[in-house]
């Protein structure tokens, strides 16, 4: 299982990527595995200012819905719009395929989510 150590990841399996003054956020591998094939994902909070844990969209597979929980605080800037016609591409790439972009209230929240070997621990368990 493929598991970026550049990455920081949370219990609920999504993964953040620090990109300049923003982050992006999408689900694991092997979130996108638990999930089977990916057929639409819905965010509906571009341009809000979510807290930590909140509800940001959901992910629809082919047996399932799930909600999508924002780790760290801060505006929803942006949807990745090629995930609308594509969402298989989070089962093909599931780190190249970002969901949101996130304005951090505070970047120093990142720091507090787990690293690859924390995560990796976790879902070995």
């Amino acid at each position: 299982m493929n598991i970026p150590s550049d990455l920081k990841y949370t219990k609920e399996h999504e993964w953040v990527k620090v990109k300049d003054d923003h982050v992006l956020i999408g689900i694991t591998d092997f979130a996108q595995r638990e999930l089977g094939d990916i057929v639409y994902v819905d965010v509906d909070t571009e341009g809000e200012t979510l807290d930590a844990d909140e509800v940001f969209g959901s992910i629809e597979a082919v047996k399932t819905v799930s909600d999508l929980f924002l780790p760290i605080a801060g505006e929803v800037v942006a949807t990745n719009e090629d995930l609308e016609d594509n969402p298989e591409a989070i089962n093909a790439d599931p780190y190249g395929s970002w969901i949101v972009k996130v304005a951090p209230e505070n970047m120093d929240s990142v720091e507090k989510l787990l690293d690859a070997e924390t995560y990796k621990s976790m879902i070995d368990a």
